[in-house]
């Protein structure tokens, strides 16, 4: 599925705090996680809540079921995530307004200890998530989304099991994916 390139420096594992551990419970599963950002996403009252600015992503976080963690996001015209991981979180997102692109790899990474992988033929996935449309993914889910219109503010629903411990950044040229950094929760 992917060759990887030993490492010249091992990239460190972030440990996890035992408060955010996925240990704690099952937690809700992905089917309810989900139906909640589905039904989250037409709520009018909630998306409401949310502020637009013209060029920059914005947030909103909510409470979700079972002490999973949720956001409202505000995408702008042109605006993205860049690839990353969410710490071995599981979770859904679904689109509220405007459409979504999700490009994402269908493997699973190691964990550490490389600095890069070069991925097989045939392991991209791609796919086009207008109002109303979700998907739900595993803890090893590597995916960038963007909003692909030049015009239009898009609105999403995200949420997580257990609450993102960390989020793994990469930085991606053609076929070679390389770890580009690790984002703590108290830095977004």
């Amino acid at each position: 599925m992917f060759r990887t390139t030993a490492p010249r420096t091992a990239v460190p594992t972030p440990t996890r705090t035992p408060a955010r551990s996925p240990a704690r419970s099952a937690g809700p599963a992905l089917g309810d996680l989900l139906a909640f950002a589905r039904r989250t996403a037409a709520d009018p009252g909630v998306l409401s809540r949310l502020p637009r600015h013209p060029e920059d992503r914005t947030w909103i976080a909510l409470p979700a079921p079972g002490g999973a963690e949720a956001w409202v996001i505000g995408w702008p015209p042109g605006t993205g995530t860049g690839w990353h991981d969410h710490g071995g979180s599981r979770g859904a997102f679904a689109t509220a307004s405007g459409q979504l692109r999700e490009s994402s790899i269908a493997v699973e990474l190691p964990s550490a200890g490389w600095e890069a992988w070069e991925l097989a033929d045939g392991v991209d996935r791609g796919r086009e998530l207008a109002a109303g449309r979700g998907r739900a993914f595993g803890p090893h889910h590597v995916h960038h989304v963007v909003n692909p219109s030049r015009t239009e503010h898009a609105v999403s629903v995200h949420v997580y099991w257990p609450p993102l411990p960390l989020v793994r950044r990469y930085t991606r040229d053609g076929r070679v994916l390389r770890p580009a950094g690790v984002e703590q929760p108290q830095e977004w």
